[in-house]
This record gives structure tokens, C-alpha cells and sequence, in this order.
């Protein structure tokens, strides 16, 4: 196993914000740690990372305790960082050489993360005059810089606009198809769904679910019936015991708490002559376990 988080505690106080968290990364790939507002998720970040100190448990990485100064690692934070007075070029370079780089190798790392981001335009530019989105391309630039073999992304797609939000999506799975261990922390379940294999989601400072997405999904089953027709097919559906969970002006989403109502449905459906645009039954999506897990609140810390 190359990365292992084996019973981690971190504490403020009397206050327990991670509660013995265990996970490992056996291979390369991605691994979700997700949860709602102040559920633990950064917190356990930095205690992986040993940015906080924890008041239990190991955090290894190929068989020896995680150091970063002497690891590759990347770490693209949740709350952006950079320092405003300082251009792009110079702030760049100085984490390049914490990373232990060389200034030509840094150089040449610089013009290509910047070109593939599609910043080259700002490398002599203060990072206060850039925007949101921009910093936070500089962001993952600097954390991509030193190539490194364990990645952290903490909320990656947080702000951007759907160009950017695509940019950073390619980025990822190129890092994904060169070998790299990357945990990633997302409201965003569907492009947790694009990329993770394994998921821990917390509530609480507690592990409520854990394991691998494709097993648990199968797990509840096919009971998730979207359907998309040019007639009301409402009554119908309610006469076949379909339960709606979700009604929009395109689709209609349904619970199956009956495996013959689906095929009861479709069957009376058709002897109406009722057309079906969409007749969709599915295992449920990340976001609908999500909510079912940690009730669609945010918590208060």
C-alpha cells in the first residue's frame, strides 16, 4: 500500500473535529474524501499532511511516516493563498525551490504548467490583479510544479466557470493517466463520480460511509427511476406504486420501493402509447447517497 491513514484523531479542546479516520490507496488513483460543511474533511487534510499536529493515530506513505518536505507531494488548499504583492513568476519559483527544485528545472516547469493552464499571460503579473479563477489556476500550477507522486486537492473546482471547470477536469485526468495518487475533496458529486474510486464521506467528524463507489452503489440496488415523456405521466406511475422523489419541467425522478413497478410501468405505458423520451432505471448517484447520509445539512462547528 502506497499511502495509509490508520486511525487518525485530531482534536481542539474537548472538541473531537476527526474521529479515528482509516483509509488506504493500495494503487494510483482517486480517492474521495467528502462531507458536508465542517464535517472534518480539511482538517484531516492538514492533519495528513502534517500542517496540524493529531492527538492519535499514523498517517504512511510506501511504508514510512508522511513527510513532506522530503516527499513529492502537492497540496492545492481550499482557501487560496497567494501572495498578492508578489508576481506570478516570483511566488512560483520560491515554492518551486522549497520543492527542492533547481532554478532551470523550476523555469522550465513554470512555462509549462502556466501554458497549459493558460496563464502564460500573468507571469509578470501581481497576483492581486488577477481574479478568482486565475489565482487558482496559479494554484495548481504550484501545486503540479514538482511533479509530484501524491496529490491533494481540496475542493479544486470551487468558483470556476464551466471552461475553467473543464480545464481543471482534463488536468486531473491527465495526472490520473500518469500514476498519481491523488485525494480529492468535492461538493462536486458528479465529478467525484468521473474520477473516484474508493470514497469516505463524514458527518460529524464521524466515517458514515466508506468503501468503493461502484460496490456501494450496487449495494442499494436499482431503485431510481428517471423518466422523461411528451404526455402526463404522472397518475400512471402513482397507479404502478412509483414513489416521486423529484419533479422538474423535464423529467420526473422515482423511487422503486417495488422491483415490478419499473417494468408494470413501461408495460402500461406502452399499451397507452405513451412515448417515453427518457425511461432511465439506475442504481442511486453519489449526491442522492450523500444526502441520505449526512440529511442534506451542513453542520455547525
Amino acid at each position: 500500500m502506497a499511502l495509509v491513514v490508520d486511525n487518525l484523531v485530531k482534536r481542539y479542546g474537548d472538541f473531537t473535529a476527526v474521529k479515528a479516520l482509516s483509509f488506504s490507496m493500495e494503487k494510483p488513483g482517486v480517492f474521495a474524501l467528502l462531507g458536508s460543511n465542517g464535517a472534518g474533511k480539511t482538517t484531516s487534510i492538514r492533519a495528513i499532511l502534517g500542517m496540524l499536529s493529531k492527538e492519535g493515530g499514523t498517517v504512511t506513505w510506501k511504508g514510512r511516516n508522511l513527510c513532506v518536505t522530503e516527499e513529492r507531494v502537492g497540496y492545492l488548499a481550499e482557501e487560496r493563498g497567494l501572495y498578492g504583492k508578489y508576481t506570478v513568476m516570483e511566488q512560483m519559483m520560491y515554492f518551486a525551490e522549497l520543492k527542492g527544485m533547481k532554478k532551470a528545472e523550476a523555469a522550465d516547469a513554470i512555462t509549462h504548467w502556466l501554458e497549459r493552464l493558460g496563464a502564460s499571460e500573468y507571469i509578470k503579473k501581481r497576483a492581486e490583479t488577477l481574479s478568482k479563477g486565475n489565482q487558482q489556476k496559479i494554484q495548481l500550477a504550484v501545486a503540479l510544479i514538482s511533479d509530484p507522486e501524491l496529490l491533494i486537492l481540496d475542493e479544486p473546482l470551487s468558483g470556476l466557470d464551466p471552461v475553467n471547470t473543464d480545464l481543471f477536469r482534463a488536468v486531473i485526468r491527465e495526472e490520473v493517466n500518469k500514476g498519481k495518487y491523488i485525494i480529492m475533496s468535492s461538493h462536486q458529486m458528479p465529478t467525484v463520480e468521473e474520477f473516484c474510486t474508493d470514497i469516505v464521506i463524514l458527518h460529524r467528524s464521524d466515517v458514515v460511509l466508506q468503501g468503493n463507489l461502484n460496490n456501494i452503489k450496487k449495494g442499494y440496488g436499482r431503485v431510481k427511476l428517471s423518466v422523461k415523456a411528451d404526455e402526463n405521466i404522472l397518475p400512471l406511475a402513482l397507479e404502478c406504486g412509483l414513489v416521486v422523489e423529484r419533479q422538474t419541467p423535464n423529467e420526473t425522478d422515482f423511487k422503486v420501493n417495488d422491483q415490478s413497478a419499473p417494468q408494470k410501468f413501461l408495460k402500461k405505458a406502452a399499451e397507452q402509447n405513451i412515448t417515453l423520451v427518457k425511461y432511465e432505471l439506475r442504481e442511486p448517484s453519489l449526491h442522492e447517497i450523500f444526502v441520505e447520509k449526512v440529511g442534506g445539512a451542513a453542520d455547525e462547528i
